[in-house]
């Protein structure tokens, strides 16, 4: 375990000297992305204190959620900004979130902009993956394949070898980045770099969690959950492609519709004697990460057939 470097009376956190690194490599790897594609970055000048707010936000709100337990009982902590408790990841989603609004008075679309967002953001989460590793966070379940590690650090709870799962991610997400910027040359269309890379990342963060050893929020969820959740994105995809050729009547129709059906599913799920899966959250995300994708991808083609 590599959690920290001395050189002198300095210390080096290896978790944020690889997060930093993350940082810096990913974001001018997404600028370079983005001149590449045509893409006007004066924005981001022009707003630069305002994608840093919505970073550090997106990062901080994301990792106090993994970790709710400690802010539970410990209230005050979400003040304390140097306790190293930030997610890389979600720093990326609040940027997404700040660019889907300032896309719409732009000539760029959000996808065109997720299109060159996801690459880099793939790429700084195989180097924050490599910190978490040296850290000993986002630890695996016991193993005894030969390539089990074993840690002897007080955060680790087991003293036995144990899966590498961050260096499963990882390698993933380095994979990950070169086979984007293959779809990304030989592509025409908007939403091939985002649909390719957030199915490929959702399907491995399904598998990849079920070897996570440390602790994170469960989530119980039945077959017919899935299937409710795959009839919703399909009936929102639906609405969104007809619109415009819906009178407003038909869309108050419709929508009341869908509110009834799952709303009442919701209301007699309990009573329901369905077998119930206990996933993590971040399974539960990666599937709903999956469905609003493919639904969004699709409609964006529908309204803009010239991208």
């Amino acid at each position: 375990m590599f959690e920290a470097i001395e050189i002198g009376p300095f210390i080096l956190w290896t978790h944020l000297l690889f997060f930093l690194l993350a940082l810096w490599l990913g974001m001018e790897f997404f600028l370079r992305l983005a001149l590449s594609a045509n893409l006007s970055i004066q924005q981001f000048k022009d707003r630069a204190w305002q994608f840093a707010l919505a970073f550090f936000l997106g990062g901080r709100i994301v990792a106090m959620i993994g970790d709710y337990r400690v802010y539970l009982r410990d209230p005050l902590r979400v003040l304390m900004l140097t306790d190293g408790n930030f997610s890389y990841l979600g720093g990326a989603i609040g940027i997404g979130v700040l660019l889907s609004f300032v896309t719409r008075t732009s000539r760029a679309t959000f996808l065109q902009w997720l299109d060159v967002l996801l690459p880099a953001t793939c790429f700084g989460l195989a180097l924050d993956w490599l910190g978490r590793f040296a850290a000993g966070q986002s630890y695996g379940k016991p193993t005894d394949m030969f390539w089990g590690v074993t840690y002897d650090a007080i955060n680790v709870r087991y003293t036995v070898p144990i899966h590498p799962v961050q260096l499963y991610y990882a390698a993933f997400y380095f994979f990950l980045t070169l086979v984007l910027l293959i779809v990304r040359k030989h592509t025409f269309r908007a939403g091939a770099e985002s649909l390719v890379g957030i199915t490929l990342a959702s399907l491995a963060t399904i598998v990849f969690e079920l070897f996570r050893g440390d602790f994170g929020i469960p989530v119980f969820a039945t077959s017919v959950d899935f299937l409710l959740l795959l009839l919703l994105f399909m009936a929102l995809g639906l609405f969104a492609t007809m619109e415009l050729r819906f009178s407003q009547r038909v869309m108050i129709f419709y929508e009341s519709a869908m509110a009834l059906v799952f709303g009442a599913y919701f209301l007699i799920r309990p009573w329901i004697g369905l077998p119930t899966y206990e996933l993590r959250f971040t399974q539960l995300l990666s599937v709903l990460a999956l469905l609003a994708t493919t639904v969004y991808v699709i409609v964006h083609r529908k309204r803009y057939p010239h991208l």
